[in-house]
Parts: structure tokens; C-alpha cells; sequence
């Protein structure tokens, strides 16, 4: 069954366009390193809560927007391999590529890796 890694984040609204650049340039390379799929979300129903919501968990911002993303990948193996081939790839770092800019405040993202169980 495949493995998913998943996000939440608040983006600048300001920042839509630079964003999705970057996310269309990053799909690109988890690719090459074995990722099937990469999906980002622009939210626009996305509702505070009062105990606990997307809006909540990022702490956003008035200015910004929350994104959920998550990548396929074939397999946990394949994820964990692939993963540290991205982190280590030059065209993922802002300091060798400048064209690679943070969006987004990297300390209020929610991550995490999913075994999937259903695939309907």
C-alpha cells in the first residue's frame, strides 16, 4: 500500500504565486527521487474553530492562507530514501538556489508520514 507524507501550513496570502511556483519546481524533484504524486491545496473554506481547526493548529495569521499538501510515494522505504535525497539536493535549498524562497514560517508546519489503509 503506498505511503503518504502529509502537511498543513499558513502561506502569506501576498505569497500565493511564489508559493505554487515553488511547489510546482519541488514536485519536480520528489519526483525524481521517487515520490508518485505531490498535491498542494490553496485553502478557501477553511473554518476557525473553538476547540480545535486547521486555522487554530498553524496559528494563522489575518494575512495569510492555510495550504494542506501531502505526497505519494510507493512505499515507506521509498519515502524515507527519496526524502533524504530532496533535503539533500541542492535545488531545494534557498542558499544554492535563490530562485527557492521560504514562504511560509517552516516552525508552524504540521507534518507527518501515513501508512494508507484505504484507497477507495
Amino acid at each position: 500500500m503506498f505511503y503518504v507524507d502529509g502537511f498543513v501550513i499558513a502561506v502569506p496570502t501576498a505569497n500565493k504565486e511564489i508559493y505554487q511556483q515553488h511547489a510546482e519546481a519541488a514536485a519536480i524533484v520528489f519526483k525524481e527521487y521517487g515520490a508518485l504524486k505531490l498535491v498542494e491545496c490553496w485553502g478557501d473554506d477553511v473554518p476557525e474553530g473553538e476547540v480545535t481547526s486547521f486555522p487554530m493548529a498553524v496559528k494563522r495569521k489575518e494575512d495569510e492562507t492555510v495550504c494542506f499538501s501531502w505526497i505519494v510515494w510507493p512505499s515507506r522505504e521509498i519515502r524515507d530514501e527519496g526524502m533524504e535525497k530532496v533535503m539533500a539536493d541542492p535545488r531545494m535549498k534557498p542558499e544554492t538556489n535563490p530562485a527557492i524562497e521560504m514562504v511560509f514560517d517552516g516552525k508552524r508546519m504540521l507534518y507527518g508520514g501515513f501508512q494508507m489503509i484505504v484507497d477507495a
